[in-house]
């Protein structure tokens, strides 16, 4: 898991945990700035009460009690819950709601439910200010703010700050639906074909699609294409089971870890027992040598990081060996990369950047028909930015981004 310290914080006099609990349900809350909330007067009773009393939340109600969640809903709390009318419920159609209903399906509708939920209380001053809330499913519901009006995911906040003893009711015009696909079935449909192929020769699409929620830091079918077709299908031999299990576990961490709380930890322990460092250079978010293209793919049972490289673990690399780069500019450069990384990753920022400074110089000594112009400007602007930084890592940092930009112009 990231390590990170138990924080509290305080919106409109409440004291808010980052790890709270409504009725035995846990989730983790994401950072709220400080915010003076109106004066509103509090009522007597419990959220369930509220709603009770309102008269327009019955299938709200009947939900909660099929799901098994009136008491948590009656519990100390604090909670915010986003509160689709019956006119919202009914929108879903007879039979839908009908289905959601049955006892098979209660596990559904836990879900759902827990959707609109966030363990924490969130008044309409602190909410316009976030574009995401955590809630007890798991997943984050987005928050936004369009014409003056908010807005959570698709749905429009038509009543605000319904304040009960254990937390606030904003009322929404529609039902929030969180995503229902596994890990396994966001990386099939956004394309992470070779990724899915290793899964399964590794027997760890279970895992996958599994109850508890894990991150997943996803190299894209590229991501792979670079370790070369020679070592892919080394990989994926009945006998390297074992080392191909290794590389993706590599890529896991236990848990669900968003791009804000993976930034703000700095590392995290993989499945792998070894451990990735993640960062922000110039903006740019890295796990390990790798880039987070993209970042928060939600799925049922985690979070999905987009990146455009495979991540090895030292153990993995002894055994492996490095890949075979081929000769050439891009030859040099894939070595350079597959030698600094390892050094950067272990606390060698210094050693790594000579690598790469070595790399940048003896290429850019190379005749002028061995490296294409654009790889030449990028090399020489990034030795140039690098000798006027003070710090080791932020040279390796630049160095890196040079011979990556280079790499990008040579062929394959």
């Amino acid at each position: 898991m990231f390590s990170r310290p138990f924080i509290s914080w305080s919106v409109a006099g409440s004291s808010i945990l980052a790890l709270a609990a409504a009725g035995g349900l846990a989730a983790r809350t994401s950072a709220l700035s400080t915010v003076a909330a109106e004066a509103a007067t509090v009522r007597e009773g419990t959220i369930v009460e509220l709603a009770q009393q309102a008269g327009a939340f019955k299938t709200l109600l009947a939900a909660a009690e099929a799901a098994g969640l009136v008491e948590a809903l009656a519990g100390p709390g604090p909670l915010t819950v986003f509160a689709p009318t019956d006119d919202a419920f009914a929108a879903l159609g007879h039979k839908a709601m009908a289905d959601l209903l049955k006892p098979e399906n209660r596990g559904r509708l836990r879900a759902i439910l827990k959707y609109h939920v966030v363990p924490a209380r969130v008044p309409a001053a602190a909410a316009v200010k976030l574009s995401a809330a955590p809630t007890l499913n798991g997943q984050r519901a987005a928050l936004r703010v369009e014409n003056g009006q908010l807005f959570v995911d698709q749905a429009r906040v038509i009543k605000t700050d319904q304040l009960a003893n254990n937390g606030v009711v904003h009322v929404i015009d529609r039902v929030l639906l969180p995503v229902e696909r596994d890990l396994a079935e966001q990386a099939k449909r956004n394309h992470f074909g070779t990724l899915v192929a290793a899964a399964k020769a590794a027997g760890l699409v279970p895992a996958l699609q599994g109850e508890e929620p894990l991150t997943v830091f996803a190299p894209t079918d590229e991501a792979f294409a670079r370790l070369g077709d020679a070592t892919i299908q080394r990989l994926l031999k009945p006998e390297n089971r074992e080392t191909l299990a290794a590389i993706l576990k590599y890529h896991v961490v236990a848990g669900r870890v968003f791009a804000d709380d993976a930034v703000a930890a700095g590392s995290a322990e993989t499945l792998a027992g070894e451990r990735v460092r993640v960062g922000l250079a110039d903006g740019v978010l890295r796990v390990n040598d790798a880039t987070i293209t993209r970042t928060d793919v939600g799925a049922r049972n985690g979070v999905i990081h987009v990146i455009d490289r495979v991540l090895l673990p030292e153990s993995v690399r002894a055994r492996l060996g490095t890949p075979d780069a081929g000769t050439g500019p891009r030859g040099l450069i894939l070595t350079a990369i597959d030698r600094g990384v390892p050094l950067f990753n272990n606390g060698q920022p210094e050693a790594c950047a000579a690598i790469y400074e070595v790399t940048a110089l003896n290429l850019l000594a190379l005749p002028e028909g061995a490296l294409p112009g654009p790889a030449r400007t990028a090399l020489a602007d990034a030795l140039r930015a690098a000798r006027e930084q003070s710090q080791a890592g932020e040279r390796a940092w630049t160095l890196r981004r040079g011979l990556d930009a280079a790499l990008a112009t040579l062929p394959m």
